[in-house]
């Protein structure tokens, strides 16, 4: 019973934190748990008159229609190659970035870059997204630039070649300083003896880095890199829905916009949630595969 009461009273001294709290949580069991008793509808022929019960059961159908889609390929590469860029360009950038600022030796300064660094990420995607086609209109900022150094205009916006660096740069700019936040955590738990002992052996600055510095922070690299490893077939959608174009599907339709547009717009919600189903379990397949690599070669490792 005294435990009990103890209980209580902690409860009702942190009644407004568990309220804060409440509020994610009814989120998560309705839009994310909750959603999950609908992924029934890709083996039906979901009508949204006749409800899910009385749906026609059409077992695979809707996957093996993906999976012979005329898009299939495009869509799959292009959410692959998409990915891939964000690891090889955008991964890197937050781990230098912290490593950076940890390196920063006043105070006031370093907390003036980690504002500065860390703003971009409060800005609304369509006022992203709006910034960039306007500097990379054909009449934009960057075209002004080129013209005033000798070169000819270029649509930005409609070369399916670009479409892929413009996304990787404003994500960059966007995310990269709030993804050094968790490096950043890691740094400062190094353990300072550590950095004094490399001192006191004649280790430069980028050797302590080198050798203190990113060898602490590897777990933390190692998990962030699992977990990349399983959005492999997830892009944010809102980005390139606000940038791409007829012209640029070539380079710029991904899973995610492909669901959108047959799931929502054309309301084939059967169709929608079986691709959905599809990328989600290729999602997983990828996360164990990565984290059983990461445990054979003796890195950190999810579970």
């Amino acid at each position: 019973m005294k435990n009990i009461r103890y209980i209580k009273k902690r409860i009702y001294e942190s009644r407004y934190l568990y309220l804060l709290f409440f509020l994610p949580c009814v989120y998560l069991v309705i839009f994310k748990y909750g959603a999950m008793g609908w992924l029934g509808i890709a083996f039906k022929d979901f009508n949204a008159r006749a409800g899910f019960v009385q749906s026609k059961w059409v077992g695979w159908s809707n996957f093996q229609q993906f999976l012979h889609d005329p898009y299939f390929y495009r869509i799959l590469k292009n959410t692959i190659v998409l990915n891939v860029w964000m690891l090889i360009f955008f991964f890197p950038v937050p781990i230098a970035l912290a490593l950076l600022i940890d390196e920063i030796p006043h105070g006031r300064a370093k907390k003036l870059v980690q504002t500065i660094s860390y703003l971009p990420y409060f800005v609304s995607t369509v006022v992203v997204c709006s910034l960039v086609i306007y500097l990379f209109a054909a009449d934009g900022l960057v075209n002004d630039v080129m013209v005033d150094f000798g070169a000819s205009r270029k649509t930005y916006l409609m070369d399916p070649g670009w479409f892929r660096p413009l996304y990787v740069i404003s994500e960059i700019w966007q995310n990269a300083g709030w993804g050094s936040i968790i490096y950043l955590a890691g740094l400062a738990g190094i353990n300072p003896q550590l950095y004094e002992a490399a001192t006191i052996d004649g280790a430069s600055r980028f050797s302590q880095v080198v050798h203190v510095s990113i060898p602490g922070i590897a777990p933390i690299i190692s998990i962030q890199f699992l977990l990349t490893i399983g959005k492999l077939l997830n892009v944010g959608y809102e980005k390139i829905l606000l940038l791409y174009s007829g012209a640029t599907y070539k380079t710029a339709d991904v899973i995610s916009t492909y669901v959108y547009r047959r799931g929502l717009i054309d309301a084939d919600y059967s169709y929608g949630a079986a691709v959905s189903i599809f990328q989600a379990v290729l999602a997983l397949v990828l996360v164990v595969g990565a984290n059983k690599a990461a445990k054979k070669i003796g890195s950190t490792s999810l579970w």
